[in-house]
């Protein structure tokens, strides 16, 4: 019973590389393209929530002895799974220090359209 377990987690070690080269390819092709990046990364996080959300929590142990081992588990082998979002700040750091006034960020949305005059018609 022992081997079956072995085989059957190597199977899935083999599954989850083949998933990783994947995603590491499709990223090396997305470079340079921030958007097709966006759409990566969301697509990881849709599979992450869809994942948690359904097949774990159907999986999740129904006996205190299973969640214990769970629980030993989870904090063995590293925390929770996370998906962690970039701050704001990571984007102004490709931005140049001294910013000319058109560059600046507006303060308010009052502050978007300073006059009349910036508007077309």
């Amino acid at each position: 019973m022992n081997n079956d377990k072995n085989s059957e987690l190597e199977k899935i070690s083999d599954q989850l590389q083949v998933i990783a080269t994947a995603v590491e390819d499709a990223a090396q092709t997305c470079q340079g393209d921030v958007i097709a990046l966006l759409a990566l990364l969301r697509q990881l996080e849709k599979l992450h929530r869809e994942i948690r959300d359904g097949i774990f929590q159907d999986s999740l142990p129904d006996n205190r002895q299973r969640l214990y081992s769970l629980l030993k588990d989870i904090q063995a082998e590293g925390g929770w799974p996370y998906i962690e979002r970039m701050q704001l700040k990571a984007f102004l750091v490709n931005l140049p220090a001294a910013a000319s006034p058109e560059n600046t960020a507006p303060k308010s949305t009052y502050d978007v359209f300073l006059s009349e005059d910036s508007l077309e018609w």
